[in-house]
């Protein structure tokens, strides 16, 4: 095949993204949303993308326990439909660590499964948890917290969920160094819109919480599980809240996603 009918095929390819299936991303900044950024032929990741869209998360609790029995604690229904989803390849990244190259390396796995390898339908679901899972909650308790101190020095304010420059780009131009798929726009919300699955951790926030009050950073004088639970109603809204990360990769697992730490 001449290098002409690739790049056309590329092209071609590449007119696919930006699809137009009226979701919107439910984050930090919901007001600025933009429309998911799919490739041509992701039609199974659209599905999903579309009952997640519809699937309730619960971010209400006036209290939490340490160790949750009943599905009406976590985001059971958005859950079921990850374990449930027959597109493939999908690949679980295990992420722990706030200052690493966690998403920027989601971007590179889409990037070379998307572009590379032609697989459209192509699932990452981030396993958040550890310090990583401070990403997921909103501004407002980085500061009524502190939790920049928690993240280290490194992150003082939760720059995960802003937009960057490369997202205004044109999604067509998809070799665009400074473009939407570039290094250019590498955040929570821009991998949201490409069909990435965050995933939230309740053991997190419960010891968070519990570090939280030891250091004395409680200006509300909340209860261990009062606190647990104001957290936890602080995740960004379209992240999926599990019982526990670590218990949740074996399910993961047994539904065919590929382990990756």
């Amino acid at each position: 095949m001449t290098d002409v009918v690739l790049r056309r095929r590329d092209a071609m390819f590449a007119m696919g993204l930006g699809l137009a299936t009226g979701l919107a991303i439910q984050g930090a900044h919901a007001e600025d949303a933009k429309p998911m950024t799919l490739p041509a032929g992701a039609d199974t990741l659209a599905e999903l993308a579309a009952k997640l869209a519809k699937a309730p998360r619960r971010r209400d609790y006036k209290s939490v326990p340490m160790i949750l029995t009943d599905k009406d604690y976590w985001d059971h229904q958005a859950l079921t439909e990850v374990l449930a989803y027959r597109g493939s390849p999908k690949q679980c990244w295990d992420n722990t660590d706030i200052g690493g190259m966690w998403l920027n390396g989601m971007r590179n796995a889409l990037n070379a499964q998307v572009f590379g390898f032609k697989h459209p339908n192509f699932l990452i679901v981030s396993a958040t948890h550890g310090l990583a899972h401070l990403a997921l909650l909103d501004q407002a308790m980085w500061d009524k917290y502190q939790l920049g101190k928690l993240a280290g020095d490194k992150v003082p304010s939760n720059t995960f969920l802003n937009e960057q420059p490369g997202a205004s780009a044109d999604a067509k131009d998809f070799e665009n160094p400074d473009g939407v798929f570039s290094s250019h726009n590498v955040s929570i919300p821009a991998l949201m819109r490409r069909g990435v699955v965050f995933l939230a951790c309740h053991n997190t926030m419960w010891e968070v919480s519990e570090k939280l009050i030891k250091a004395g950073v409680n200006p509300d004088k909340l209860s261990h599980d009062a606190m647990a639970a104001e957290l936890t109603n602080h995740i960004v809204p379209s992240a999926i809240l599990t019982p526990g990360i670590v218990g949740t990769i074996p399910e993961l697992a047994a539904a065919g996603f590929t382990y990756l730490r």
